[in-house]
């Protein structure tokens, strides 16, 4: 089993865990986590976009001009593309932007995603993480301690205070075992995890 350094707020060594080779020490599978990715942002996408092709668009039934002899290009409709308020070519239609993806590749791409951070040593094992007050100044701080920047921080449970004393520091995030994602696990540089969080992932993708 692969081991990890824990540290605690202050970025002192406190101790090492041993990390499941079964989540954190898998062959990485780049083809799905790249496919998971899309697949969330794909997910993301509203699709609601709609614009009026000249079918739908309002007026134009009468032809603008005679087809000969005005010295003008001939012309059927006034709401044809070329004119001002005509109708858009090839216009967006509202539609379904969901990917489809099998829980066993999801779980695989977690766990290649999760494997990635332990191999680059982005990951960050924490002893606890626990605030007496909403206070990003005291949040930001810890993370400097760290020296963990653009951090993913997942704790066991949903804490209200490591929540709002997080959400206004730039490029940081934080989740828990059941809200731990593919896209955010990749897309910040370092990934926080106190050492409950670590228990509690292990048991659900073991």
């Amino acid at each position: 089993m692969a081991q990890a350094v824990v540290y605690n707020v202050e970025g002192n060594e406190v101790g090492t865990i041993e990390l499941n080779d079964a989540v954190f020490g898998v062959e990485i599978n780049e083809h799905l986590v790249h496919l998971a990715v899309v697949r969330q942002l794909a997910n993301k996408r509203q699709g609601t976009q709609k614009a009026k092709t000249r079918a739908e668009v309002s007026g134009g039934g009468r032809k603008p001009w005679r087809q000969k002899e005005t010295g003008h290009a001939r012309q059927g409709s006034t709401r044809a593309p070329q004119w001002t308020g005509g109708g858009v070519v090839f216009a967006p239609v509202p539609r379904d932007y969901d990917k489809k993806m099998n829980k066993k590749e999801r779980r695989a791409a977690l766990k290649s995603a999760l494997t990635s951070k332990v191999q680059d040593q982005k990951l960050v094992v924490l002893d606890q993480l626990a605030l007496n007050e909403v206070k990003t100044k005291e949040m930001q701080r810890i993370l400097n301690n760290l020296k963990a920047e653009k951090a993913l921080i997942v704790t066991a449970d949903q804490d209200e205070k490591v929540i709002l004393s997080a959400r206004n520091i730039e490029h940081v995030q934080t989740a828990t075992p059941a809200t731990i994602n593919v896209y955010d696990v990749m897309k910040h540089k370092t990934l926080v995890v106190t050492k409950d969080a670590v228990a509690s992932i292990e048991e659900v993708y073991a």
